[in-house]
């Protein structure tokens, strides 16, 4: 086998050659990825029908004060940190295996409960205008009696600010309801940024398409592939989301109240919204690459038009010239006076009149 691959190689150019190794898959690549210097900062709402209390910290230890309030409490941890995740969800009773799930990023949407904790991990998107690109971020959120901690991988952008403002409303809501109401209002958010990130990919594909109705750039195919990429992210996101809103339809766990999961089908329906969406706009990615190529094939007539012209109109030229570069003496008119006149005028005229022609018909 060895001998096999040197012949072989003698054969590929050299930059087809991976050089480099591949790397196996590790379910826990995650975890190897966390920055163990980053310092998780935690802010804290604290609140009940009458009041709400904001914080902001960086120590873990004083987290554990909320679980005495006897108020409704959000934590929400912006870094991870897997010694301090573990020190917090120690406080909270939190089981080892969906602390392994929080510091492993990157995994399919899904939903567990486990005692009297419901915990659920998804992924937050975010448009990049300048690389045209989907990015993710993973959201784990863990949701217990009278308390709901939220775990992000990047401190520095979220979607949950209207939730934060409807917290610090008077008559919200969110005010008088339990953990699971704030767990449907995180994940209405999440999926209602989605819907963003679909119309900015149509706001490209809509360009793309002008674009290409104008004009056939070089790049429009890596465009469309570009797109295309990112349509099926988004996807692949979207239908896992469905099974978790689901799991809170269906469930009977104590945590979630009957008169709640209206608003869990409000965010389900949503979803196949959203999914739908995101299949028109693979729909309209085939139609873009359809008209690419026919564009692409209308240009190739063009240019072959023009050659086949250019032959046509050469064709009397050749014929006159053949006939008479013939070695034979005996060829009517080869030595008149006025011969060479003659073949020049009809090497033009004829060329002329099939010009004529041509344009009568509409040809060119």
């Amino acid at each position: 086998m060895g001998k096999t691959r040197k012949r072989l190689s003698r054969y590929i150019p050299h930059w087809i050659v991976r050089k480099e190794p591949v790397t196996p898959y590790n379910p826990s690549r995650g975890i190897d990825q966390l920055k163990e210097t980053a310092q998780p900062v935690y802010a804290v709402f604290d609140y009940n029908e009458n009041t709400v209390a904001e914080h902001k910290f960086v120590e873990e230890s004083k987290c554990a004060v909320f679980r005495e309030t006897g108020h409704m409490t959000w934590i929400n941890v912006d870094g991870l940190n897997k010694t301090e995740v573990e020190k917090l969800c120690q406080q909270y009773n939190v089981h080892p295996l969906l602390v392994e799930d929080i510091l492993t990023v990157g995994q399919r949407a899904k939903v567990d409960e486990v005692g009297d904790i419901i915990f659920c991990l998804l992924s937050m998107l975010y448009f990049n205008e300048e690389t045209v690109e989907v990015e993710s971020e993973q959201v784990s959120i863990v949701v217990g009696p009278q308390f709901l901690i939220s775990f992000q991988e990047d401190p520095e952008r979220d979607v949950f600010d209207p939730v934060r403002d409807r917290l610090r409303g008077n008559n919200s809501r969110l005010r008088v309801s339990g953990s699971d109401y704030l767990c449907y209002s995180l994940l209405d958010e999440i999926v209602d940024s989605y819907f963003n990130i679909i119309d900015h990919l149509r706001s490209h594909i809509e360009k793309l398409e002008d674009d290409l109705i104008a004009r056939v750039e070089d790049g429009a195919l890596a465009r469309i592939a570009t797109l295309r990429r990112e349509v099926m992210i988004m996807k692949r996101t979207i239908g896992p989301v469905r099974e978790l809103i689901n799991h809170f339809i269906k469930t009977d766990h104590k945590l979630v109240d009957e008169r709640d999961v209206k608003y869990f089908k409000d965010v389900s329906d949503h979803i196949i919204q959203a999914n739908e969406y995101c299949e028109n706009l693979r729909d309209m990615l085939m139609n873009l690459q359809d008209l690419y190529m026919n564009q692409i094939n209308l240009r190739m007539n063009e240019v072959m038009k023009i050659f086949t012209m250019v032959a046509l109109l050469l064709a009397p030229a050749t014929v006159i010239g053949g006939i008479f570069g013939m070695n034979f003496d005996a060829i009517p008119g080869l030595h008149n006076r006025d011969g060479f006149i003659v073949s020049v005028a009809a090497m033009f005229v004829i060329p002329i009149l099939m010009l004529v022609y041509f344009k009568r018909k509409k040809w060119f």
